[in-house]
């Protein structure tokens, strides 16, 4: 236990961390994944981009021409 939780503490980074997570009960363990991946997520502050009516433009073209038929 000891060599465990000293690799732990030694390979998790900021960028990288580790979460242990408890094994006991699957449903458990699957909350405790799905909140950490939603708190990180979070933290991205992801966005859709903006598009300018030029490359709005661009882009109806290009699904134009991938959804005519035969192409």
């Amino acid at each position: 236990m000891d060599a465990y939780e000293d690799m732990v503490q030694h390979t998790a980074t900021e960028c990288a961390p580790w979460h242990v997570v408890p094994a006991d009960h699957k449903w458990f363990t699957r909350l405790v994944v799905s909140t950490a991946i939603i708190e990180k997520l979070r933290s991205l502050k992801l966005h859709f981009p903006t598009l300018t009516p030029d490359e709005k433009k661009a882009l109806g073209v290009a699904r134009a021409e991938l959804t005519r038929d035969g192409a």
